[in-house]
């Protein structure tokens, strides 16, 4: 099955051939910038397609509202993803390690990614110009720690979407005070067989 086919499939959506082929770009610098700069443990060509391109998409539909942010972006997973799907949204990714930052800057400029920006900073020391109507990650921390860094970078009402494994969580899967759980949804991602679950919780 070809690439936009699982996507389309994934997103409910169908891709331009411009956003299928900038999906395939941005793969193949993760693939290159990862053999200096240890962007991920993963090297094998096809779990990256799984593990990350997919996985990632796997989100993109629960991200509403005008401002995006992906906290502990990483190789600006599944902010890039985002930020190329749509074009209208303002995507922020943020995270602490220098390399990935630098990959992120590489990969907006390569990807002429217009809506897309990155900020060096650890979260609790980041403070927005304005706040965000998402704010999403993929395995960053717990929830409870997640909605704790979340919850003054948010506007009210706006929306927490994290991505998980296994939920309940064992540890630290708490909704703390000023959020409520919206809703938990289990996701089935194409190549991965362990368990996948988005946890969209609300402030306010």
């Amino acid at each position: 099955m070809s690439l936009k086919r699982v996507v389309s499939l994934l997103i409910d959506a169908s891709l331009t051939q411009e956003q299928q082929q900038k999906l395939e770009q941005y793969l193949e610098l993760l693939i290159k910038w990862n053999k200096t700069y240890n962007l991920t443990a993963i090297r094998d060509r096809q779990k990256m397609v799984t593990h990350h391109i997919l996985d990632s998409l796997s989100v993109i539909p629960y991200l509403q509202g005008e401002r995006l942010i992906d906290l502990g972006s990483g190789g600006g997973l599944p902010g890039i993803p985002a930020a190329l799907l749509y074009p209208e949204q303002s995507v922020v990714m943020l995270d602490s390690n220098v390399k990935k930052t630098r990959f992120i800057q590489q990969a907006i400029l390569e990807l002429g990614l217009k809506n897309a920006s990155v900020v060096h900073s650890r979260v609790e020391q980041f403070q927005p110009e304005q706040p965000f109507d998402t704010v999403v990650s993929r395995a960053f921390t717990s929830l409870s720690q997640f909605l704790r860094y979340a919850k003054p970078l948010l506007s009210e009402g706006g929306r927490v979407v994290a991505m998980k494994g296994k939920w309940p969580e064992p540890e630290g899967g708490e909704v703390i005070e000023g959020f409520e759980l919206e809703q938990v949804v289990p996701i089935t991602v194409p190549g991965i067989d362990a368990e996948r679950h988005l946890v969209i919780c609300r402030k306010g």
